[in-house]
């Protein structure tokens, strides 16, 4: 287990975030990088009737390269929480957990928040709680670009570059139709697996 590690936070983030957050005693989150585009900071990937399907969190226009994660204000020029809260309810409507923990969700598909920093704390908050993985977390002071001593997971969990990370199999709603999809957001097994879900990580 590692003493502590460096994360970024992301929107619902995948399985392997959490399997590497479980293995580190403390967790240190990255509040000054500069934002990356096409990353899971503002998208997760789930599993939908049609394979799987990306859900995007609009952000104002001017975030680019140059603007620090923690100034990233989110966009809602369009109502992008219906939408997704929408495809949440029709990929797991009929997996076996997810009436037992939507209550806990609705809130972050009907209440705006201004910056994409704070939804996604909240979120892993809510996220790390439901799993029962009893994980403190603290914030960087300044960026950095390399840490020594403590695994740095800010650029290595990402869509477009998959890890060596292997999913541990489990029970997917449409796996008879589209197979068994990894590490998707880790509401893809939280949803399927329930108060099991921290026992896959």
């Amino acid at each position: 287990m590692n003493k502590g590690a460096l994360f970024p936070v992301f929107y619902l983030p995948p399985i392997e975030y959490f399997h590497h957050v479980k293995n580190s005693q403390e967790v240190i989150i990255e509040r000054f990088e500069h934002f990356p585009k096409q990353t899971y900071r503002n998208r997760a990937s789930v599993h939908s009737a049609n394979g799987k399907l990306d859900l995007v969190v609009p952000v104002m226009k001017g975030s680019k390269a140059h603007t620090q994660i923690k100034d990233v204000k989110i966009s809602y020029d369009f109502d992008w929480q219906r939408l997704h809260w929408l495809s949440l309810q029709t990929s797991y409507r009929s997996s076996a957990f997810f009436e037992y923990y939507e209550d806990e969700f609705v809130p972050f598909y009907e209440k705006k928040t201004d910056f994409l920093f704070d939804y996604n704390e909240a979120l892993l908050s809510l996220l790390l709680r439901l799993l029962k993985l009893n994980i403190s977390f603290s914030f960087t002071e300044a960026f950095e670009k390399e840490y020594s001593g403590i695994p740095d997971y800010r650029s290595s969990i990402h869509p477009k570059f998959p890890g060596n990370y292997q999913t541990q199999r489990y029970f997917q709603v449409f796996e008879d139709r589209n197979g068994f999809i990894p590490n998707l957001s880790i509401v893809d097994l939280l949803f399927n697996q329930g108060p099991k879900a921290g026992g896959f990580l």
